[in-house]
C-alpha cells in the first residue's frame, strides 16, 4: 500500500488532488464515466436516425402516433441516462476511495461493488433531487398546469436559494452512502452534518464544475446545434447534425463528469479528517475505511 497523505486540505489542495487523480488515472476514470453512457448514446442516435421515417416520412412526426412513439423513446432514453449516471457516480466514488487510500483497483472491480449498492444509490439520488429541488419542480409543474409564468420565476428563485444551498450541504451524501454503507435518509443527514460550516468550499467546487461543463458543451455541442438550425429544411442534414450534437454531448459529459465526483469524494475525506480525525482512524484500520462516527448525528428531516 502506497503512502497515504491524509490531512486537512485547503480548497486549492482539494482541487489539485482532484485534477491530479484524474490526470494520473485518466483512462480508468474515463472508462467508468463512458461505459454506462454508451447505451444512452446508442438509443439517442437510433432515435435520431428514425426521425425522418416517423409520421409518414416527413421531417418531424405528426400527431397520428409518431409524437407518442418519439415521446416514449425519449422517456426510455431519460431513464437509461439516469441509470448510467448512477453507475458512473458509484463506480467513480469506489475508484477514488481505493486510489486515495493507496490501494489498486480496476474498472470491473469498481462496477462490481455497485451491484449490491445500486438500489441504495438510486434512493439517495432520488431523495437528493426531491429535497434540494422538489419545490422548484412543483413550481414548474404548476406553471405548466395553470399556464402561469409567475411560477417559472418562483421556480428559478427557489433553485438559486434554497436549492443550491441544499445541494452544497448534500455534496458528500453519495460518498457517505457508499463508503459507510448507510441508507438514503441517513446519507443525507450524514452529509448535512459533515458539511456544516463548510458550504463555501462546496459552492466553489460546484461553480468550477458548472464553468467546465459549460465550456465543454460550448466547444463540443454548440457548433453542431448551429448546423442543425441552419439545416432545418433538409431532413438528411438534420439527422447528421443531431447525431453530431449527441456525440459531442456524450464526449463533453464523460470528460467533465468525473471531476465533480472525484472532488466530492476527496472533499468527503477532507471533512472526515477535519471533524473526526479520520487520519488517526485510518492508521488504526489500514485495511479499509474506518468506521464513521455517526452516533449523535442530528436529523435534518424530522
Amino acid at each position: 500500500m502506497a503512502n497515504v497523505d491524509l490531512r486537512p486540505l485547503s480548497l486549492g489542495e482539494i482541487l489539485d488532488r482532484t485534477f491530479s487523480l484524474y490526470r494520473r488515472h485518466f483512462a480508468f476514470f474515463l472508462g467508468i464515466s463512458a461505459l454506462p453512457y454508451l447505451l444512452a448514446l446508442g438509443l439517442g442516435l437510433l432515435q435520431t436516425l428514425a426521425l425522418p421515417r416517423i409520421g409518414g416520412g416527413r421531417q418531424f412526426p405528426n400527431l397520428s402516433g409518431g409524437v407518442y412513439a418519439g415521446a416514449g423513446f425519449w422517456l426510455i432514453t431519460i431513464v437509461v441516462q439516469f441509470l448510467a449516471y448512477i453507475l458512473s457516480q458509484g463506480g467513480t466514488v469506489f475508484g477514488v476511495s481505493e486510489i486515495y487510500l493507496g490501494n489498486q483497483t480496476t474498472i470491473r472491480e469498481s462496477f462490481g461493488r455497485m451491484v449490491g449498492e445500486f438500489a441504495n444509490l438510486f434512493g439517495v439520488l432520488v431523495l437528493w433531487v426531491l429535497f434540494a429541488f422538489g419545490a422548484p419542480l412543483v413550481c414548474f409543474g404548476a406553471a405548466i398546469v395553470f399556464k402561469a409564468p409567475g411560477f417559472v420565476f418562483l421556480a428559478f428563485v427557489l433553485i438559486l436559494f434554497p436549492g443550491f444551498y441544499l445541494a452544497c450541504r448534500l455534496m458528500v451524501c453519495v460518498p457517505a452512502a457508499l463508503l459507510e454503507n448507510i441508507g438514503p435518509r441517513s446519507s443525507l443527514e450524514r452529509s448535512f452534518s459533515l458539511t456544516k460550516g463548510n458550504v463555501g468550499r462546496a459552492f466553489l467546487i460546484y461553480l468550477l464544475y458548472i464553468v467546465l461543463a459549460w465550456a465543454a458543451a460550448s466547444l463540443l455541442t454548440w457548433p453542431f446545434t448551429a448546423g442543425f438550425a441552419a439545416a432545418k429544411n433538409d431532413p438528411q442534414m438534420v439527422r447528421v447534425w443531431l447525431s453530431l450534437t449527441q456525440v459531442g454531448s456524450f464526449v463533453a459529459k464523460v470528460l467533465v463528469a468525473p471531476i465533480l465526483t472525484i472532488a466530492s469524494a476527496v472533499y468527503y475525506y477532507d471533512l472526515r479528517v477535519r471533524k473526526e480525525a479520520f487520519d488517526l482512524q485510518f492508521m488504526m484500520y489500514p485495511g479499509g475505511v474506518a468506521p464513521a462516527r455517526t452516533a449523535g448525528v442530528p436529523t435534518m428531516l424530522s
